[in-house]
């Protein structure tokens, strides 16, 4: 788990830079997942970038959009150039209906730049390096603006779809439920717990949920549970029952019915046809200035 840790106090915490100034990480080969947001403008290279178990080989100038909770990693990258761009959900309050926003963009990364939006995405970020290095007065809320245009222009990309930031169509109860969800750990949770630090009950937690994700709450964990034992399964060597402990099954028995059932195939069979993904390295709660991990 790589945290942004920006230790300017009057700066809610916002990095950009290149991915050398940034710092090695930025290309970091191995799974991992973030507390923050990344915007990666990747503008030269090689390679892949892997998200959630999904390969997408590198066609420059692309937009990868990485959200809190998901696990992506560089797979055997060469010369890659471009910009990554950090930030905290608090970065998010004067524009909050980007949340929706990016939650959108980061099931769709990879977004190829088209030759018409590659000028006008280039100058802006170019802008908000510049803004960020020179921090004049009133830079951070120039910032926010920036990054609110820059999110609406992702949203313009051929692949990318839904709400223009701002609308606010996603109501807060279901966007704080989601919040919650993609934190590491949460999948094991029941829905009447969720409801509980929520301050609802069950009933009026589902109807929300359901209203605005067209899935229920106990779907939501479900699907998350599922893509977290994909996770494991394919990036660490906990061996399956620790991998049904993790995810809240006492009993690895149950767990590999359930996977079954939500994937088609067993747990076994699916690490065995991801054997070739590269693992994981165990990485703890480090924080980094200036975000320096990415």
């Amino acid at each position: 788990m790589h945290r942004l840790d920006v230790p300017t106090p009057h700066l809610l915490p916002f990095a950009i830079g290149s991915f050398d100034t940034i710092g090695p990480l930025a290309r970091a080969s191995f799974p991992h997942r973030h507390s923050f947001h990344e915007i990666a403008y990747v503008t030269g290279g090689r390679g892949a970038h892997v998200v959630d178990l999904v390969r997408r080989p590198l066609r420059p100038p692309e937009l990868s959009v990485i959200v809190p909770g998901q696990v992506h990693h560089w797979e055997q990258v060469a010369q890659l150039h471009g910009w990554v761009i950090l930030f905290t959900e608090d970065f998010l309050l004067a524009h909050p209906g980007d949340r929706d926003a990016l939650a959108t963009l980061g099931g769709c990364p990879g977004l190829r730049v088209t030759a018409g939006a590659a000028p006008r995405i280039a100058s802006l970020v170019a802008e908000m390096v510049r803004e960020h290095g020179e921090r004049a007065d009133g830079f951070t809320s120039v910032l926010q603006a920036q990054l609110h245009i820059l999110i609406a222009q992702a949203l313009r990309l051929p692949g990318a779809s839904g709400p223009a930031p701002g609308t606010g169509r996603t109501p807060p109860l279901a966007r704080e439920f989601a919040a919650l969800l993609a934190r590491p750990g949460a999948a094991g949770r029941t829905v009447r717990s969720y409801a509980e630090e929520l301050g609802v009950s069950v009933g009026h937690l589902t109807e929300v949920v359901k209203r605005s994700t067209g899935r229920t709450p106990g779907g939501l964990i479900r699907h998350a549970q599922t893509v977290e034992a994909k996770r494991l399964l394919s990036g660490s060597g906990l061996s399956v029952a620790q991998v049904a402990a993790r995810l809240g099954f006492a009993d690895p028995a149950y767990f590999c019915r359930f996977f079954r059932r939500e994937t088609g195939v067993s747990p076994g069979d699916f690490r065995r046809a991801t054997s070739g993904t590269a693992r994981g390295r165990a990485t703890g709660g480090t924080t980094a200035p200036e975000g320096a991990e990415a």
